[in-house]
């Protein structure tokens, strides 16, 4: 059974829906009102809190951490600087990736790694002869992510730390509420965002402080729901829905590589030797099979099927995670796995797995839709993600808005 995290008494008694889900053993809120709208245009338009605990957390330190992350990451631990924050997959032998993450250098030989999965074993496995020590502080750690484009203005409001120095993709201690944290500028929206990390014990503290110190800059908290819309539109994939990692995969088509995942920007095969370099220097070399990439469904297409029934053109307000086949001249060449209504776009888009040489941007395919129980096929074309990338997401020093 499911448990609370530490900002489960908060977040519990603003949860109007009761519309829970479980993620990695806690309870984790799907909206907290009826419907997940206002929480979206929350991330969108001012800003939202949400409850990022349930992440696995490791704390890596010792002489040979940067040597023992170097070895599992597929990027260059000699090009990160202490206060960086490095977004990385990580493989098997085989360059299947294990999972993704962050990893954020907060000293020389100090590092606080994140993942959706456990990885403790892995790490510890890999680590051996080495001077490093490894801890998991998954339960030592709460983490609020506060996205949106008040978000720094809020930061500025309530914490005492320089955020207008801080670039994306960079980690800085603070104190909110008399609460020493840490805030990176990351996050999994695509928009301008923090994600803030505290001693557990303080968590409610600094929630607290964002809600009150947050009402001039409309800040409400957000869901699973509202989060799995805006990081499709930011082109962010979902362990266990658009790939699986290789240790859960059931089959061998499940398994990916970071090239097929479109990260192909993170591998840097001159740096030393990594686990799975070997592969992925084979894989560059022939091409990626497939990747996934972004699709623009044609929306006057959907109108036109729900026309002939006479029906309205409808789809559903939360992201599809049922995975429906992509076609090419009537050959199945794909699948989309999650597919959603974009609200700030106001399109059709989906993240969807296609073969070579298909996935080239500019292709024009064809997606299944299904209306009234008939199955359909409507025009898509392939667009390099992300579909939604706002110059305030990476500006410096972020705007007031």
């Amino acid at each position: 059974m499911p448990i609370g995290t530490a900002l489960h008494e908060r977040t519990f008694a603003l949860c109007q829906s009761l519309n829970y889900r479980e993620w990695s053993g806690y309870y984790a809120v799907s909206a907290y009102e009826g419907h997940h709208e206002h929480e979206y245009h929350a991330i969108r338009n001012a800003a939202a809190l949400i409850d990022v605990s349930p992440l696995f957390k490791y704390l890596i330190t010792g002489p040979d951490a940067p040597r023992l992350i170097d070895r599992l990451i597929t990027r260059d631990i000699s090009r990160m600087s202490v206060g960086q924050v490095f977004y990385t997959p990580w493989c098997d032998e085989h360059g299947k990736v294990i999972d993704d993450g962050t990893v954020a250098r907060l000293g020389e030989n100090r590092f606080r790694w994140t993942a959706a999965d456990p990885n403790l074993r892995w790490f510890r496995q890999n680590a051996a002869g080495m001077q490093v020590f490894i801890e998991d502080v998954s339960e030592e750690i709460a983490a609020i992510a506060l996205q949106g484009p008040t978000s720094a203005n809020l930061l500025r409001a309530v914490s005492d730390a320089d955020i207008d120095r801080l670039k994306y993709f960079r980690v800085t201690s603070g104190v909110i509420a008399g609460v020493r944290v840490e805030i990176s500028r990351t996050g999994y929206t695509g928009d301008l965002g923090y994600e803030i990390w505290i001693p557990v014990r303080h968590a409610v503290a600094v929630w607290d402080a964002l809600m009150e110190g947050g009402r001039p800059f409309d800040v409400r908290p957000a869901g699973m729901l509202a989060l799995d819309v805006a990081r499709v539109e930011a082109g962010l994939l979902l362990t266990e829905v658009d790939f699986f990692s290789s240790r859960k995969a059931l089959l061998a088509d499940q398994k990916y590589t970071p090239y097929e995942l479109g990260l192909g920007r993170l591998v840097n095969l001159e740096k030393g030797r990594f686990i799975g370099v070997q592969a992925l220097r084979a894989e560059q070399a022939r091409g990626a099979a497939r990747q996934i990439v972004g699709l623009e469904i044609d929306w006057t297409e959907v109108e036109r099927l729900f026309d002939r029934v006479g029906l309205p053109p409808a789809v559903g307000s939360t992201a599809s995670r049922t995975a429906v086949p992509v076609y090419r001249n009537g050959r199945q060449v794909g699948k989309a796995t999650t597919t959603t209504w974009s609200p700030v776009l106001k399109r059709l888009i989906a993240l969807a797995t296609v073969t070579k040489p298909h996935y080239a941007p500019g292709s024009t395919l064809q997606v299944e839709i299904t209306v009234e129980a008939v199955r359909h096929r409507v025009a898509a074309t392939v667009v390099q993600t992300p579909f939604f990338n706002p110059r305030r997401k990476t500006a410096t020093p972020p705007p007031s808005s």
